[in-house]
């Protein structure tokens, strides 16, 4: 059955994170994306390694693992749009798409004569997705950004650590790049949303695409979500607090018998239930602990008395009788224990699909589970240029001597 997007045609001029997530959200869901990429050099990731993906011999292959996490169910068509007949070829596979990602500096496809004012010119149903680090205006418009930087800016590191007064204390980075992800999902809202209003336009006669303006430090800043009000209600920016939470006791890690879990106790039921699986009834009654709002303002009683308790049971026993219990909790896991997990097994989390250099080549699925539609795994992320003479052809009509020719002037 054909993909819930597989009407639509994706030009996808952007490289790194943010746009291609976009890009292979859109593709999984069936849209054709062709990914413009420079002759010879190609996205930027494919070189960010190693990890490299690994032949049949083990040898490195030229994908590396940055790469191939982002740009599967796509198509490689390698375009120098610095030359004039570059900007002809982008500029007809413009006219003939839906939908257009880049993720250049603000005014940096201008010149070039790709930018949204002169390809809405050939093509008025055009949705052209523009992704920055700050947006197409603002005293920071033309700053380059990047998800760390950003991570810093705005606020996300100011929250995530130990306390300073802690040993280790300071900001750290979330372990991936969340900003750049985020805002490839919230790109990916604004595109659909774009194609709501132009379909609704079409049935009302006469649906226009539209340019969407997104930046990743906006994106930081809203999912900030409710440490963002815990400030601007009170005035009082949040501090670090390492893996507690600001408005929920308790939940955190607790230290076991060999190891460590996660207990995150979102109500006084579930307190109630913890306690007596702890054999601490009597916590739950204590005046200091009895309600959430109680328990947030002693947590620093409350805390190592928990602690003391829980290092006299191994995680998985701590796991098995909270659960029997009610009570959400869980394992602190490694990459490896992940994708050995039961449950990620069951939900088919890890994919395979075919290499051309690697024979076979292992995927994270896509988390969207459509009933009638569902996602489908067509190729793996192509090699530079893998498809660059099959789509000219197909789009543009070209043949192969006109191809070649374009070739050796290092336009293709």
């Amino acid at each position: 059955m054909p993909g819930a997007l597989s009407h639509l045609r994706v030009l996808d001029l952007s490289r790194v994170l943010a746009g291609p997530w976009a890009g292979q959200i859109l593709a999984d869901l069936g849209a054709e994306v062709i990914k413009i990429e420079r002759p010879g050099v190609g996205d930027d990731t494919r070189a960010w390694g190693p990890p490299f993906l690994q032949d049949a011999a083990g040898e490195n292959t030229s994908e590396a693992a940055y790469y191939l996490s982002a740009n599967r169910n796509k198509q490689s068509v390698t375009v120098d749009f610095t030359q004039p007949e570059g900007q002809r070829l982008v500029r007809e596979l413009a006219a003939q798409s839906d939908i257009l990602l880049e993720n250049f500096k603000v005014g940096g496809l201008a010149a070039y004569g790709l930018d949204y004012a002169s390809l809405k010119a050939i093509n008025p149903r055009l949705i052209y997705c523009s992704i920055t680090g700050f947006g197409q205006y603002g005293p920071y418009a033309k700053r380059a950004g990047y998800d760390f930087m950003i991570q810093g800016l705005g606020g996300l590191m100011s929250l995530t650590g130990k306390p300073d007064d802690e040993a280790g204390g300071g900001p750290v980075k979330v372990g991936v790049a969340l900003t750049d992800i985020l805002t490839g999902l919230y790109s990916t809202v604004a595109v659909l949303a774009a194609l709501a209003h132009r379909d609704r336009g079409d049935k009302e006669g006469g649906g226009s695409g539209q340019h969407i303006d997104m930046a990743l430090l906006d994106v930081q800043v809203a999912c900030l979500a409710n440490q963002a009000m815990n400030y601007l209600t009170t005035g009082n920016a949040p501090k670090r607090l390492g893996n507690a939470h600001p408005n929920i006791v308790p939940y955190q890690d607790f230290p076991t018998a060999d190891g460590d879990f996660i207990l995150t106790v979102g109500n006084d039921g579930q307190f109630r239930k913890f306690c007596e699986v702890a054999g601490h009834a009597e916590w739950a009654d204590d005046p200091r602990f009895a309600n959430n709002k109680q328990r947030v303002a002693n947590r620093a009683v409350l805390i190592p008395l928990i602690r003391q308790a829980t290092v006299f049971k191994t995680t998985a026993e701590w796991v098995a009788a909270l659960e029997q219990a009610g009570v959400p909790c869980g394992p602190i896991n490694d990459l490896a224990q992940v994708f050995d997990d039961p449950q990620v097994l069951a939900r088919g989390l890890r994919v395979e699909v075919p290499h051309s250099l690697g024979g076979t080549l292992p995927q994270v699925a896509s988390p969207i589970r459509l009933s009638e539609t569902p996602v489908e795994y067509r190729q793996a992320p192509p090699l530079l240029g893998e498809h660059t003479e099959a789509v000219l052809q197909r789009l543009l009509g070209l043949d192969a001597a006109q191809i070649e020719v374009l070739r050796q002037a290092g336009v293709v």
